[in-house]
């Protein structure tokens, strides 16, 4: 088929992604599979107050989000975070880091979901025809020949999958306001006084800000944007306030249809949601609806982890190969298939919950120092503005939520995360020093 965009320069990433298809893409990150269980867990922290958990958690992931829609705005690149880390501080292990940081999160998501996949397929068909680490294989193989094979490709398969996941989520929202105003939507586990209410609400918003990680996918695909300057602000608030729409409205139907002391206790919050709401419709149904949720979540982390890869490659930060272009596709497909020699033994793993909350915490310090870098920047007298700025106070508070948030998680009582987010770091530094003296005993 031609090009209806016509030849792409040598060596370029194709342009063709416009406001639409980059909303979806953010939108479908954010809303994922999470939500599903999510929902309980935070309905056990703040009682029907989940809904405000929401509008917090939203405000405080907002704050990041437009320092990300401003330096997408200034820095259009692929490879976002590392680029801007680099151009702020001037240090290539800072940038290394930070890069290798967001494909790790990226890579064990991806994993994640080709085991969620395996096994939810397997129940949906109700026998054995494979075993789920075979389906979990094909599954990566599936993904990996659609990243190949062009961003438009993926992206419309992104669209229709992010249509058909927020079609359950509206679904749930449907079934449920016919509940509304049946319940006491600020009642929580113990509501002695507004202050017991105030710390709820914050202990459910700082589990519920994980539900808008994936905001950050935008920036990696900033190569392959149509005026990216305009169409990366424009998608990436859009998404926020749509998903956060979305989530606020879920857990009023949530909490309405079923109480929340049974929504936490429940495998399935939304699905018992369905059953009580709607029995009429089908369980399988909506199962069928969270297979699309999860294959999108891993197509979305998969071709950001490309573009990462791609765009550290590009500054040097990785070996060159991985930057090569498909003269035809116009994918990096070295990158792509370095991800999957990576992927394939992950998927093997029989869980890898705990490398996963150990990424989620990296991403909250990868935050944090995108936070800061914008911030530095705004300051440095000769660095350009972009089409959408933010005052300073925008990074400066994103910058102390999230170190807020990283308090949090290191005291939560939970020291494997931790552990594990330390080891990997440790493993990055380690591969960057490794890396550059592979690289000066070559030259």
């Amino acid at each position: 088929m031609k090009d209806i965009l016509g030849p792409a320069p040598e060596g370029k990433l194709r342009r063709s992604i416009g406001p639409f298809q980059l909303t979806l893409y953010g939108l479908g990150s954010m809303l994922g599979s999470g939500i599903y269980g999510l929902i309980g867990q935070a309905a056990g922290l703040a009682g029907n107050t989940v809904w405000l958990a929401f509008l917090v958690a939203m405000v405080a992931a907002l704050l990041t989000a437009l320092s990300y829609a401003s330096l997408g705005s200034r820095y259009p690149r692929a490879g976002g975070a590392a680029f801007v880390t680099e151009r702020a501080f001037g240090m290539p292990l800072l940038s290394f880091v930070v890069g290798l940081a967001v494909v790790a999160s990226g890579l064990t998501s991806v994993a994640t979901q080709s085991q969620v996949f395996a096994v939810n397929l397997a129940s949906i068909m109700g026998i054995v025809v494979m075993p789920s680490w075979a389906i979990a294989i094909g599954f990566l193989l599936i993904l990996t020949g659609l990243v190949l094979r062009g961003i438009r490709e993926a992206m419309w398969v992104n669209v229709a999958c992010t249509l058909i996941e927020a079609a359950g989520l509206l679904l749930v929202i449907a079934v449920g306001i016919p509940y509304w105003g049946s319940v006491d939507l600020l009642a929580t586990p113990d509501i002695g006084s507004n202050d017991v209410l105030l710390v709820l609400v914050f202990q459910g918003a700082v589990l519920t800000f994980f539900a808008f990680i994936g905001f950050e996918d935008i920036l990696n695909v900033a190569e392959e944007c149509r005026d990216p300057q305009r169409t990366i602000p424009i998608a990436l608030i859009t998404a926020m306030v749509v998903g956060a729409s979305i989530y606020v409205a879920v857990a009023i139907s949530s909490v309405s249809v079923v109480p929340w002391q049974e929504l936490a206790a429940a495998p399935g919050p939304l699905t018992e949601v369905m059953r009580r709401a709607a029995p009429a419709i089908p369980v399988a149904v909506f199962a069928g609806i969270t297979l699309f949720a999860v294959a999108n979540t891993a197509l979305v982390n998969y071709v950001t982890s490309s573009r990462m890869i791609y765009g550290m490659a590009r500054q040097g930060l990785l070996p060159a190969t991985l930057g090569k272009i498909g003269v035809r596709t116009r994918t990096p497909y070295l990158a792509t298939l370095a991800l999957l020699l990576i992927l394939v033994p992950l998927a093997f793993f029989g869980s890898i919950a705990e490398l996963a909350s150990a990424t989620v915490l990296m991403l909250l310090v990868v935050f944090a120092i995108v936070n800061s870098a914008l911030f530095l920047l705004q300051g440095r007298p000769g660095e350009a503005k972009g089409k959408f700025e933010v005052p300073r106070w925008v990074p400066a508070l994103g910058t102390a939520i999230c170190l807020v948030l990283i308090i949090v998680r290191l005291t939560g009582g939970n020291w494997q995360a931790p552990a594990l987010a330390g080891s990997l770091l440790a493993g990055i530094i380690a591969l960057y020093f490794v890396q550059t003296r592979s690289a000066g005993s070559a030259t």
